[in-house]
């Protein structure tokens, strides 16, 4: 079969794919200035023209090619133990998350990911101050549950981000929080291919025609965080976030 007869399932026209492309810009963007948040930018924008169970298993595929981009330069500013206490528990939860993702009705799915976005934005918003450090125990929890929301919502990474940057140096932070991604992304994508996800040949041609868009966000973002303080940028984005998250609130309980 052809590419264009592959695409045929994604019949959005020209302006359907324009504001696609734009969304997954936008979201490469913040990735590249924060490290994180793929899924909470391009999911509003995404889920109006596919299920949350293509678009999430879609944006792992291309958290997969930006993750490793972004570790490569900062590898040995990871801090191997905390890497360590973390993985076995963001494993767990991405399993989780694939089975619930798999099998949970899709208006449900909608609900829970507005509430989840907005959540996000909300604590995002209230809390401006260096959170105090946490224990290591608190790798289990923000572990399982960022692995949850990772495979669940395609964006846990902001957990990751709470509990390193309590205890580590903001560089070792990001460095460590960027390994950690780069093997969720492997466990997702593992999970998605063992469950069958990528059989389906349109999908993975989507997220080929996609690549072009996500590389331009992450160029952007990179150079943006050489211009731009990251927490101001990363604080418009969040508002963005809020807003979306309540409009999918809204799509629910509209229908």
């Amino acid at each position: 079969m052809s590419v264009a007869g592959l695409l045929s399932e994604w019949a959005w026209g020209p302006g359907g794919w324009a504001v696609i492309g734009l969304g997954i810009a936008l979201a490469y963007i913040v990735f590249g200035i924060a490290g994180f948040g793929t899924a909470l930018v391009a999911g509003p924008i995404l889920i109006l023209f596919m299920p949350l169970s293509k678009i999430v298993p879609l944006l792992v595929l291309l958290d997969f090619v930006a993750a490793f981009g972004n570790l490569l330069p900062s590898r040995r500013d990871v801090a191997k133990p905390e890497l360590l206490r973390l993985l076995p528990c963001m494993a767990a939860g991405c399993t989780l998350g694939v089975i619930f993702l798999l099998n949970l009705k899709s208006d449900l799915l909608l609900l829970l990911m507005g509430l989840f976005i907005s959540a996000y934005a909300v604590y995002s918003l209230w809390v401006k101050a260096r959170p105090t450090q946490l224990s290591a125990g608190w790798a289990v929890p923000m572990g399982t549950v960022g692995g949850l929301f990772g495979a669940l919502f395609g964006s846990g990474g902001f957990l990751y981000a709470i509990y390193l940057n309590s205890r580590l140096p903001k560089d070792a932070a990001r460095a460590t929080q960027s390994a950690l991604i780069s093997c969720s992304t492997v466990v997702r994508l593992s999970l998605f291919a063992i469950a069958g996800v990528y059989a389906e040949l349109p999908l993975l041609i989507l997220a080929l025609c996609l690549l072009p868009a996500m590389a331009l966000g992450l160029w952007i973002g990179r150079r943006l965080t050489l211009r731009l303080s990251r927490e101001a940028f990363v604080r418009l984005v969040t508002w963005l976030v809020l807003a979306s998250g309540l409009a999918l609130i809204g799509r629910y309980l509209s229908t």
